[in-house]
């Protein structure tokens, strides 16, 4: 059944909800919708205190590891963390708290799929696959979507393919992808991608980008046939938005 599931994104050590697009090296381009004044661990006890699990922590660019260490602390093995992973760190954040590590750049070196990259990375969390997600979190090209990677501005060569999505999953346990042409802009899921999710993936997966209100919940529920999970960020009023209000999600989630 579709769940909701929470995020915590972090820049530069704040708590923000950010068009995803504009995330470039040059800080004029940032589109920022909202800044919070609480911090990460706020966040994760909130979600904590409504046992809203399979939440992701993402760390966009430098300057937070110790926000994201103190949502940790706050949830022990409540919380997925991403950005920056690698084989040398893996298994580091783990043991700072994190239920699973989320990888996606690390495995593109120039932008091309590395497999050995992969189990080097599961070889740091000794082979058990149940500790890591893969970020395949893309952007739409001609005839469908690329992995998109540094912080979504490349484009990799790598497409979300049937046969793509086979190769990675026995080394997985689930799937997180930002439709990263959406991302933040509170306009409206990706249904296409949404739809081809659903029926390429057999392992638990959870989109991101775009979602506006609770009817969207409904509808990736209705695409996916409850296979696929949602992720809502910019619209949510703890983070500034007035398109879902966080009671509303958890009750979604309790039924």
């Amino acid at each position: 059944m579709t769940k909701f599931r929470p995020c915590i994104d972090l820049h530069a050590g704040a708590v923000k909800q950010i068009v995803g697009g504009t995330l470039t090296t040059t800080s004029a381009d940032l589109q920022t919708n909202f800044t919070s004044e609480h911090g990460a661990a706020y966040y994760a006890d909130l979600y904590r205190k409504h046992d809203l699990r399979g939440g992701h922590v993402i760390m966009l660019g430098p300057g937070n590891d110790q926000a994201s260490r103190e949502a940790l602390k706050a949830w022990p093995q409540g919380l997925q963390v991403g950005g920056g992973i690698k084989d040398t760190n893996a298994r580091e954040w783990i043991e700072a708290g994190a239920e699973k590590v989320i990888i996606t750049s690390f495995l593109f070196p120039s932008g091309t799929f590395a497999l050995d990259r992969l189990q080097s990375v599961l070889a740091a969390l000794d082979n058990d696959k149940s500790k890591l997600v893969i970020d395949l979190s893309c952007r739409r090209v001609e005839g469908g979507w690329r992995v998109a990677m540094d912080k979504w501005q490349t484009i990799t060569d790598f497409p979300i393919t049937k046969e793509n999505i086979a190769l990675l999953e026995p080394h997985c346990a689930e799937f997180l992808i930002h439709a990263a042409d959406v991302e933040g802009k509170q306009a409206g899921i990706d249904t296409e991608l949404v739809r081809l999710l659903s029926s390429i993936c057999t392992i638990p997966v959870t989109y991101a980008g775009g979602g506006r209100d609770l009817a969207d919940l409904e509808l990736v529920k209705e695409l996916s046939g409850g296979k696929v999970d949602l992720t809502i960020g910019s619209a949510l009023d703890i983070f500034g938005g007035s398109g879902v209000k966080f009671a509303e999600v958890v009750e979604w989630n309790r039924k």
